[in-house]
């Protein structure tokens, strides 16, 4: 490596404090060309790009903050490779896995070699008004298709491969990645899925049904989406930081992107010991 992007969370004085650290640290030992700049992005229905750039000719980002953060750099690296290394300065980090205490060695460690990238399949989301796309999103964890005002039954058919699956109604419905399995998809009683499976999963919310149940398709699949011809005041979110508002008859089309998000991971990095702390499995 030669040269890193480093992003670090807005509005968090320790986050700046760590990144000017490692900056000096990265230039110092290593000889490394860094950018290091926050994470000052604002979203909305209208714009899904935060004010970062990252250089093209950067090796790596590397991302101090919670999920949340990496979500957002993620979507900058939309159509590009360039792998990322989370610092997890969050509640959560199951993306942002490095801890700040060991950072150092584990960047000592992938500085020199020790690491593997992992690859993590994306969602191409794709909002259809009258046969016209209105609204594009790139997704690493989730997208969510839920009322928006005081809950209502929502209606939504769904095709998988163009054959009709069923038609929901409940309070929502979940289409997650691999990755998103641990994010809204838990909480909905969803499954937990091996983070670099080829899958996606659709978890309704609260269904009306209480046979409908979730489901893990495969990830060559085209998902159909269509709001019920009544339904109003319900939203689209991705990845629970951009999304719109959908209207009655919008067909939203969910199909794996053709670009993987790359994570970097040390061998110190253990999945399975990571959801045993999070999920406090195991503990009396």
């Amino acid at each position: 490596m030669r040269q890193i992007a480093l992003v670090y969370k807005h509005g968090r004085p320790e986050a700046a404090r760590l990144a000017e650290e490692l900056k000096m640290w990265l230039q110092r030992e290593y000889g490394l060309t860094v950018d290091s700049q926050e994470n000052v992005g604002r979203y909305s229905s209208t714009s899904d790009r935060c004010r970062i750039s990252i250089p093209e000719t950067a090796d790596a980002v590397v991302v101090l903050g919670g999920d949340g953060t990496l979500l957002s750099v993620a979507r900058v690296l939309e159509e590009r490779l360039t792998p990322i290394i989370g610092v997890n300065l969050g509640a959560l980090g199951f993306l942002t896995q490095i801890q700040k205490e060991a950072c150092y060695r584990d960047f000592k460690a992938i500085l020199d070699g020790g690491y593997e990238c992992e690859e993590r399949m994306r969602l191409d989301v794709s909002v259809m008004r009258e046969n016209v796309m209105t609204h594009r999103y790139r997704v690493l964890n989730d997208a969510v298709i839920n009322k928006s005002a005081i809950a209502r039954i929502v209606g939504i058919k769904t095709a998988i491969a163009g054959r009709h699956l069923t038609h929901y109604r409940g309070d929502g419905l979940i289409i997650a990645t691999p990755t998103g399995s641990t994010a809204y998809n838990l909480s909905a009683g969803g499954p937990i899925v091996y983070p670099t499976a080829k899958t996606i999963i659709l978890t309704p919310i609260c269904p009306f049904t209480l046979a409908n149940r979730p489901i893990i398709l495969p990830s060559n699949v085209i998902i159909e989406v269509e709001l019920s011809e009544h339904n109003k005041d319900v939203t689209l979110t991705c990845d629970g930081q951009v999304g719109c508002e959908l209207t009655p008859s919008d067909k939203v089309l969910v199909s794996e992107a053709d670009n993987p998000l790359r994570l970097i991971m040390t061998p110190s990095i253990d999945y399975f010991e990571i959801l045993r702390n999070k999920l406090n499995w195991g503990q009396d």
